[in-house]
């Protein structure tokens, strides 16, 4: 009997056993037509996995799950070889990275990712608790990667394989460039081991989100794909066809770079923020509202919605900062300012943000997940309540509405 994997092609926890049998030099075969929610509902199914999950991996000793479980068994299928260590410490080692991949990466991706998608409940704190721990574990991991190539010796071993699959689902679903980039060693690893030809046969070409998914309501089912039209080629005309196709589209332009010129310089007013030091309102704040153009830009003020939850300073401040990190791919067209307001729990997240356009642009609302923890609310600059409350945030007046400022953060 052969080996006979039971899941569905692209499933990334049954990647990991197909690319362990890259390397071991072992044969799997899965047979079509595997419908999730049907086959996996199934007597014989689930009499080899009474829960009814994937991957299951049938073999002539009988039925194994778990996918760390089922990679495990491949990897020695044909006896010891360099996927397991050389020596006992190596051994021990591997099994300490699956096991801390599978816990500090995979979980709390799954936990990030899931609750968005409608299978789990949704809830922000539950999500802040998830990117908290996910981040704790990424910066472990590039710590150790800034001097390893690989988990364990030098070559790959099956803590790497496990350990790329489990990233390989934050790649692909939510954790994008801006999320990413403060992890380069692990971006290094990632990219050059999924790369490699046992990995890229099993997995293909993989591409990373560019976008955190919006919410959908638990139960809410995901839109299905629609199936594209079959097109009958027109004789005369095919090899024309081909030749559009292939040819490279040019990079479409952001649209705010496509709006009619401003007077309002950003750079000009981000160098005059800079540089005063002294007499900060007569010339910085006369300087902005001078320089200030409301038909080519907007002001925005945010409040962070969940600043009962704020009841420790510096994770206040670490949730502010990682809001300033992700904002960064929009440093051409913004200037912020986040104000920490309190001297003792809960803290308040309060912010002013300049932005390029009449209205927040749609491509940080897709991009940068935080947004959505904020409330924002367009200033009206003929209100001069309105109008001197921006003066104050960008001077980090203090005390600020009452309170003492923690911190103030420049985005610039």
């Amino acid at each position: 009997m052969a080996l006979v994997m039971h899941s569905y092609k692209g499933n990334k926890n049954s990647d990991k056993a197909f690319i362990a049998a890259e390397f071991a030099g072992v044969k799997i075969d899965m047979p079509s037509g595997f419908e999730m929610g049907v086959t996996n509902k199934t007597p014989e199914f689930l009499k080899m996995n009474p829960l009814g999950k994937i991957p299951v991996l049938e073999t002539p000793e009988g039925p194994i799950f778990e996918s760390n479980a089922i990679a495990r068994y491949v990897s020695r299928l044909n006896g010891d070889n360099s996927l397991n260590g050389s020596s006992l410490i190596e051994y021990a080692h591997i099994e300490q990275w699956i096991d801390f991949s599978s816990l500090e990466i995979y979980g709390n991706i799954f936990n990030w990712f899931v609750p968005r998608m409608g299978f789990m409940p949704y809830s922000v704190p539950g999500e802040e608790a998830a990117i908290s721990a996910l981040k704790r574990g990424l910066e472990a991991l590039n710590t150790h990667l800034a001097s390893n190539t690989y988990l364990v010796g030098h070559s790959v071993t099956l803590a790497d394989i496990i350990t790329v699959c489990n990233l390989n689902l934050g790649f692909s679903t939510v954790m994008t460039k801006s999320f990413t980039s403060a992890f380069p060693h692990v971006e290094r690893y990632f990219w050059t081991l999924i790369n490699q030809p046992n990995f890229k046969k099993v997995v293909g070409d993989v591409k990373q989100t560019e976008s955190v998914p919006p919410i959908k309501k638990a139960g809410q089912p995901a839109k299905p794909k629609e199936q594209p039209k079959k097109k009958e080629a027109p004789a005369a005309e095919a090899p024309k066809a081909v030749e559009e196709e292939e040819a490279p589209k040019p990079k479409a332009k952001n649209p705010l770079d496509l709006l009619p010129p401003s007077p309002m310089v950003l750079d000009e007013w981000k160098r005059l923020y800079s540089n005063t030091k002294s007499n900060f309102r007569e010339v910085a704040i006369k300087g902005f509202w001078d320089m200030y153009d409301p038909e080519g830009y907007s002001l925005w003020f945010c409040d962070y919605k969940y600043n009962d939850e704020n009841m420790v300073s510096f994770v206040t401040l670490n949730k502010v900062g990682g809001f300033l990190q992700r904002m960064d791919l929009a440093r051409k067209y913004a200037f912020g300012k986040m104000l920490i307001c309190g001297s003792e729990g809960p803290f308040k997240a309060k912010g002013l943000w300049l932005f390029r356009g009449p209205e927040i642009p749609k491509f940080v609302m897709d991009e940068v997940y935080d947004m959505e923890l904020y409330e924002w609310t367009k200033v009206d600059i003929s209100d001069e309540a309105q109008k001197e409350r921006v003066s104050q945030m960008i001077e980090d007046a203090e005390p600020f509405e009452g309170e003492a400022l923690l911190d103030a953060k420049c985005f610039k």
